[in-house]
């Protein structure tokens, strides 16, 4: 099935009524459906049913995460970026002026002591966050915070309302525009980077209240991760800053120049794997250095991998473990306390990252406990059960995988 683009606008649910179904004794009965839009080809299911979302040049496929079957397109043009949106169900699509609301068509429904399951068409809503240069899409404790980088907004909001419409946001903007990011804890602390044209050079740490309370500058502020107890690590040039139980920590590199930007983190582990790069004036580094970073001990270690990476393969598996795809084609999984290697998983043909960072390379996304790796160079994805290493199954695809995520319904 192929949902076509639209124009700004244009409604892409359908509203269909959902018939009432009896639960438990009979005694009981669902809410009225019809109170709430429902998209087009709703069914009820038996179980949720994850979902996988890839982005390629020209559209969004959907697939079915346990079988890799295509269930649901949309077309559209452009490089976009996907991020989940924090609900389960919708995906946040990164365009060149908006972060429009992607409706990946599987979702649970609370009923007394029991889920309800439902799937439907996959379809490209007329739902959008108004960005002239959207950035980068965090989810934390039940918040979705967007960073708009041409204007420095923060937007914030829960993602569970996405289904009712678009949510009204908390606005925050920061004082210089920049390539930037932020994220809130549970306490409603608002750790944020700080920056100007030239780009990010520092956090600061806000309270609910909205002031700032703390900041710290490291030059080259780029990508965040949160790992377990709330301990947030933002990657800069020399190192990263640890915001931990009030205090930020800077913890710097073992080179001058030793830069850690995209980083994976776990509820499961107080270590963040972060990449690792020390040579400034290259045009396209390419390390086999990953750096795990405790913040219990606020310590960093180097790990060489023995093969390259880039800035798509990084991920966290279910118990806490730090996951690399490497080049060599293999998953590589580690021990993030001690950097030991535990397992090395063959999944796709050697590969090289590619010069321009748009374009298609090995993506490694875990959801649960299955790893799915793309294959561009054969227009493939394949899911790796993380306990076993048993690569599952593999499916063909009708496009070339850019962008990887999914959703859990």
């Amino acid at each position: 099935m192929t949902i076509s683009s639209r124009a700004r606008g244009a409604s892409a649910i359908i509203v269909s009524s959902l018939l009432l179904t009896a639960c438990g004794s009979g005694a009981a009965t669902e809410p009225d459906p019809t109170s709430t839009p429902s998209p087009s080809g709703t069914e009820e299911a038996t179980e949720a049913t994850p979902r996988l979302v890839l982005a390629y040049d020209g559209g969004i496929l959907v697939l079915d995460a346990g079988s890799l079957e295509q269930v649901g397109s949309a077309e559209l043009d452009g490089f976009n970026r996907l991020n989940p949106a924090g609900d389960g169900r919708h995906v946040l699509v990164s365009t060149g002026d908006a972060f429009e609301v992607f409706d990946a068509g599987t979702w649970s429904e609370g009923h007394g002591d029991h889920d309800h399951y439902y799937v439907a068409e996959p379809a490209l809503t007329d739902l959008a966050f108004e960005s002239e240069k959207p950035g980068h899409v965090v989810r934390h404790d039940g918040q979705t915070i967007l960073f708009h980088d041409r204007s420095g907004l923060v937007e914030i909001f829960d993602p569970g309302n996405l289904a009712e419409g678009l949510p009204e946001t908390e606005k925050w903007t920061a004082p210089d525009a920049h390539h930037g990011v932020a994220v809130e804890l549970s306490d409603g602390t608002l750790v944020t980077s700080t920056g100007n044209n030239d780009g990010a050079n520092g956090i600061a740490v806000l309270n609910g209240a909205r002031e700032v309370v703390a900041t710290e500058e490291c030059t080259g502020i780029h990508g965040e991760a949160v790992a377990a107890e709330e301990a947030v690590v933002v990657g800069c040039q020399s190192g990263v800053l640890i915001y931990d139980g009030g205090e930020i920590t800077k913890v710097d590199s073992p080179d001058a120049y030793g830069r850690i930007g995209n980083q994976a983190g776990s509820e499961e582990s107080p270590v963040v794997l972060g990449d690792y790069k020390k040579d400034k004036d290259a045009e396209l580094e390419r390390p086999e250095t990953i750096a795990l970073v405790n913040t219990d001990t606020k310590s960093l270690q180097l790990v060489d991998l023995g093969t390259s990476y880039s800035f798509r393969s990084l991920a966290r598996g279910p118990h806490g473990e730090a996951i690399v795809l490497g080049t060599d084609g293999a998953l590589h999984v580690l021990d993030p306390l001690t950097g030991e290697e535990t397992a090395v998983v063959p999944v796709v043909e050697q590969w090289e990252e590619p010069l321009e960072w748009q374009e298609p390379r090995p993506t490694v996304f875990v959801q649960g406990h299955t790893a799915y790796v793309t294959e561009p160079a054969s227009k493939r994805i394949h899911a790796v059960d993380l306990e076993s290493g048993e690569i599952l199954r593999s499916a063909d695809l009708p496009e070339v995988p850019n962008e990887l995520t999914g959703v859990t319904g």
